[in-house]
């Protein structure tokens, strides 16, 4: 059988393929955006280029054949470089969010958008899962932390950000008083301890999530009860005792260990908890307030402790820190935020993998948008001002409330973040949004279509939606419209997605690379 190499593997194809194909048929990975499986080839996006022999010239593979012998380079620092410029390109002008602003300033990268769908449809059982993703201690938090995400909110600018934080602590609270409060389900008991010195944000949050991947963990704290700084530092009339005991005792109830009165330096020492742990994570607070000689042997900086911030490691193998430890800070979403990315570090140093907190989501961004911008974004949510608790601050909001206040979310998140070719691809080479330069489209969204969006702004011409709409007969279809840089796809006529796509709709928004032709279901409009 008649076969080529890539990159020194013999590839087998059949009569007719291209290197793609014969590539894809093996499990070889050649990267595309604007491949339709068993048709022509578009060879739009040039994201398939590869080197064909000694020739430096790039070849896109989904339209060149296989030829018998021919040697074809895949993964070399040319072809990925070449892969990147194509890449950043396309990104120069792609007018879109992969993650929503309020997400990506929020410290803990809470998936805000997703927990308003949630909320505006009254699904509050998914709400609190999505809110637990990152967030272990919500109703405390809804309750004290200063609202950091909703500066983000591309709304503030037109008729108020978003409340967030009331809507959180709503989702939080409604949990709590079911009297049986969602708990993950957790994996079998790994076998492996971890010690963690302090009961505060960031220790709570880490025996959250340490427990999620099935490891043992003890609190120790210098106070009789869980809760730190969020216990003994904040009024009781803004953080109610009971709602404290409620979210810590979650965690509790998943098996995490408290011991009280117990103070490093004097009841116990690092050496001491590395004995009986596998791994330690100190996260007792303000690091100036601890004492000096039971962090003897760990790097000191001006502010507290050291640690490598892509480990949350200090100097010392196995001993982790994280919260107001590492620098004082009055904001305890900060420090559960750390306590989650050192948690996941300590989950892999347990496993013999190389420690490392959670990687940041890649996202792409708009930026900001003008008054006038803004009109078709607004579009997007319900025309409702900020809702403000009618019971006050100290009830929240109620059902209605909440609800309504969720239907305001604009969705600036991609529909398809979790599953955008762009994103995977543009993640995967580390291409730049800012490497290119050029004018910005104007951003559009046509909601004509009662089961697809479609945000022009998105479109890369790869030209898939354009073959199924004719392949199924759509009576319009989509065809392409501009010139050079500027082709997009878009309904013949100027006419609207409900006009053009009928048959085809969700077939297109099923293939899009991009999210620009994306399912509505599952968003508030």
């Amino acid at each position: 059988m008649p076969h080529i190499e890539i990159d020194g593997r013999a590839v087998p194809f059949a009569e007719g393929q291209t290197i793609l194909e014969a590539a894809r048929a093996v499990g070889v990975d050649i990267p595309t955006l604007c491949h339709l499986p068993g048709r022509p080839p578009h060879a739009s996006c040039l994201l398939c280029i590869v080197r064909v022999g000694a020739s430096p010239r790039m070849l896109p593979s989904c339209a060149t054949q296989a030829v018998d012998g021919m040697l074809v380079t895949n993964d070399a620092a040319d072809v990925r470089d070449a892969r990147r410029t194509a890449i950043e390109l396309i990104l120069s002008d792609h007018l879109g969010d992969c993650l929503g602003p309020c997400q990506g300033v929020c410290p803990a990268h809470m998936d805000i958008p997703d927990m308003m769908r949630h909320v505006s449809a009254g699904r509050f059982a998914q709400a609190i899962v999505t809110v637990k993703e990152t967030i272990a201690l919500p109703a405390i938090l809804g309750r004290i932390c200063p609202e950091i995400c909703e500066k983000g909110c591309r709304r503030s600018s037109s008729d108020g950000a978003l409340a967030v934080c009331k809507t959180k602590r709503f989702v939080a609270d409604r949990d709590l008083a079911t009297g049986a409060p969602y708990m993950p389900e957790l994996p079998p008991d790994s076998g492996r301890t971890v010690a963690i010195v302090g009961a505060g944000p960031a220790g709570c949050a880490a025996a959250y999530y340490l427990r999620r991947r099935g490891h043992a963990c003890t609190i120790y704290d210098d106070h009789e009860k869980p809760g730190g700084m969020m216990r003994y530092a904040i009024p009781r009339d803004i953080l109610p005792e009971a709602v404290l005991d409620a979210e810590i005792g979650v965690i509790l109830g998943m098996g995490a260990a408290f011991q009280g009165g117990v103070v490093l330096g004097r009841d116990a020492s690092v050496d001491d908890l590395l004995t009986r742990h596998g791994a330690v994570l100190l996260a007792a607070g303000d690091a100036s307030q601890v004492n000096s000689s039971a962090l003897e042997g760990l790097k000191r900086g001006t502010q507290g402790l050291q640690v490598d911030r892509h480990t949350m490691m200090t100097s010392r193998q196995g001993v982790f820190g994280a919260g107001g430890v590492l620098i004082a800070t009055r904001h305890a979403v900060r420090s559960v935020a750390d306590g989650r990315a050192a948690a996941e570090s300590i989950h892999q140093y347990l496993g013999g993998s190389p420690a490392h907190a959670p990687d940041k989501a890649y996202s792409v961004h708009i930026g900001k948008l003008d008054s006038e911008q803004m009109v078709p974004y607004l579009q997007l949510g319900s025309k409702r001002g900020r809702s403000v608790p009618a019971g006050g601050a100290e009830q929240g909001f109620s059902e209605t409330e909440a609800r309504a206040e969720a239907a305001r979310c604009l969705h600036c998140d991609c529909r398809k973040a979790s599953s955008c070719q762009l994103r995977t691809v543009a993640h995967e080479y580390g291409a730049s949004q800012q490497r290119f330069k050029g004018d910005r489209r104007e951003f559009r969204v046509d909601l004509s279509h009662p089961a697809v969006v479609f945000e022009p702004g998105k479109c890369i011409a790869c030209g898939i939606c354009v073959r199924i709409a004719a392949e199924g007969r759509d009576k319009l279809g989509m065809g392409f419209s501009g010139r050079g840089f500027d082709v997009r796809a878009a309904v013949p006529f100027d006419g609207m997605l409900g006009d053009g796509l009928q048959e085809t709709a969700l077939a297109c928004a099923d293939a899009c690379p991009t999210g620009a032709l994306a399912r509505a279901t599952g968003s508030a409009l």
